[in-house]
């Protein structure tokens, strides 16, 4: 029994280019006309979901998904970095920032550890692999690295080592506990 779970990063929007911890803002013009370009290149799935920010949210709304929204997809909270860029942070906690970029149980910020995220992205792949059949979520590119480093039991360490731009497809397919990852490709009807 296999699961293939397809993971769509959404297009960007003006928090990523500022690099700013997510402030659940709105895709800039520029990332809406390449979700829309992108609306009927995705594959059929049994089981469609999506982060509850508004970027995913409206990626799967102009992809034309009919999705549901679940907290367990939901990108890392940030605490109180919400909304700040990372210069801004860095200038005013140099420490903390550190600790948070090689620390995995860090939460100075006064939200979630990416361990806490980890775990939070490999409760919701072992549901879905009690399932067979297709899986498609659009989800922020914390929780596509999440998954990664889930799919491949790596240490929590190697997510500062996964890249994952805007609008791209990240596949995990597995059966019996084990997966295989295939890394950022382009939407297309496969």
């Amino acid at each position: 029994m296999t699961t293939r779970v397809m993971l769509v990063s959404p297009a960007a929007g003006d928090a990523q280019r500022e690099v700013r911890f997510d402030d659940d803002g709105p895709l800039s013009e520029a990332g809406l006309r390449r979700v829309r370009a992108a609306a009927e290149a995705l594959p059929a799935a049994d089981r469609i979901f999506v982060s509850p920010s508004a970027r995913c949210r409206r990626t799967a709304e102009e992809l034309g998904l009919s999705a549901r929204s679940t907290q367990e997809l939901a990108g890392c909270a940030m605490g109180g970095w919400r909304g700040r860029t990372l210069a801004e942070v860095a200038d005013a906690e140099p420490v903390a920032v550190s600790t948070w970029l090689s620390d995995p149980d860090f939460v100075g910020h006064g939200g979630e550890s990416l361990r806490q995220l980890c775990g939070r992205v490999e409760g919701w792949l072992t549901r879905m692999a009690l399932d067979a059949g297709r899986v498609l979520a659009v989800v922020e590119p914390d929780v596509v690295r999440a998954a990664a480093v889930c799919a491949l039991a790596v240490p929590v360490d190697a997510f500062w080592r996964l890249d994952v731009p805007p609008l791209t497809v990240t596949e995990l397919s597995g059966r019996g506990g084990r997966w295989n990852l295939g890394l950022g490709r382009a939407p297309d009807r496969r």
